[in-house]
């Protein structure tokens, strides 16, 4: 169902009205149950806190001079657990300094007694297609981040939002003692793909595999597209014996995948490097790239359709910073 959806017929509409008189509090709602709102009251502000935590409202309808209710410390009040709802103040008081009061301290919109039902609810339905407009404005924000933090090609993170998003990765470890691993892989040989078929079909192989690997990692995983034909997956909580049992899953998943689309089709294979946090180390996200990236090296080298890992004592720091160019030029 899209957004639009959820918010376009009146009973999705919640309306909370909060009046500390029985009498007005009726006045108030029964207009709301003629447009077919969802519409409830009460008349006390502890009911009042009760119904906005489980119930959730679009919109409150308070008394601003309520004798038992402090209209401005129940809109703070209610701010402060639904930052985005819509408050309306009713009351007998028309003079000006009120109704400015009661605007510049938070509220939506300003209703004088006695009113106009008709005024009412062409009120509420202002206020909803503002909230509306609010929350199509975030939902597309969220899309937009997508968009900005998504590969095209592969539906897998970008490289510009991913070392964020292992710092964090790395941070939290740290915190509470877990394994952070970094994987990188590159296909074997992709430039045969592009050699003996057009670039369309290398698209389409990439895009297969990028569906490969979200198949193959869970929610909390991080999969990206490196580069070209590299990718890397961040894998949280995972030792060196998961690690391994990843990759070589991976790795087999690959291997036994007929890529096909139209006339065009090929068996590929894929060499895997991993580094894994080493506890009590404060490691940077790029540093840990980089010993995941000379382990790829390494199974490169040993004949590719290899899964290799970091080993400390084997490869110093000070040695990772040529590995990407090492292998590149050792890559067919």
């Amino acid at each position: 169902m899209s957004f639009e959806a959820n918010f376009k017929h009146p009973k999705s509409r919640r309306v909370l009205v909060i009046d500390d008189d029985p009498d007005s509090l009726e006045i108030l709602l029964e207009p709301l149950r003629w447009e077919g709102y969802d519409a409830r009251g009460v008349t006390s502000e502890k009911e009042a806190h009760t119904l906005i935590e489980s119930w959730i409202p679009h919109i409150v309808i308070l008394d601003w001079i309520a004798p038992s209710m402090a209209g401005l410390k129940l809109l703070k009040s209610v701010r402060e657990r639904l930052n985005h709802v819509s408050c309306v103040f009713v009351s007998e008081n028309s003079s000006t300094e009120a109704i400015i009061e009661a605007l510049d301290s938070g509220a939506d919109d300003y209703i004088v007694k006695p009113f106009v039902p008709l005024e009412l609810l062409a009120r509420i339905r202002t206020q909803l297609r503002i909230r509306d407009l609010h929350e199509q404005l975030l939902f597309a924000n969220e899309k937009l981040k997508e968009l900005v933090d998504t590969d095209d090609l592969t539906g897998l993170f970008n490289m510009r939002s991913l070392y964020q998003k292992l710092d964090l990765e790395l941070e939290r470890g740290r915190r509470f003692h877990r394994d952070v691993c970094v994987v990188m892989m590159d296909m074997d040989f992709f430039k045969t793909v592009n050699d003996g078929h057009d670039h369309l079909f290398g698209s389409y192989v990439l895009s297969e595999v990028g569906k490969i690997i979200r198949a193959s990692t869970r929610n909390i995983d991080l999969p990206a597209r490196y580069g070209g034909d590299e990718f890397l997956i961040v894998l949280t909580e995972t030792n060196h014996e998961g690690a391994i049992h990843f990759c070589e899953r991976l790795r087999d998943s690959i291997r036994e995948t007929l890529f096909k689309n139209g006339a065009d089709e090929i068996k590929l294979t894929a060499s895997l490097g991993f580094a894994i946090t080493i506890p009590g180390e404060n490691i940077s996200a790029r540093d840990l790239v980089r010993r995941a990236d000379h382990a790829l090296y390494d199974a490169k080298n040993a004949g590719r359709n290899q899964v290799r890992f970091y080993e400390p004592e084997q490869a110093p720091v000070v040695q990772l910073k040529t590995a990407a160019q090492k292998r590149r030029k050792a890559a067919g």
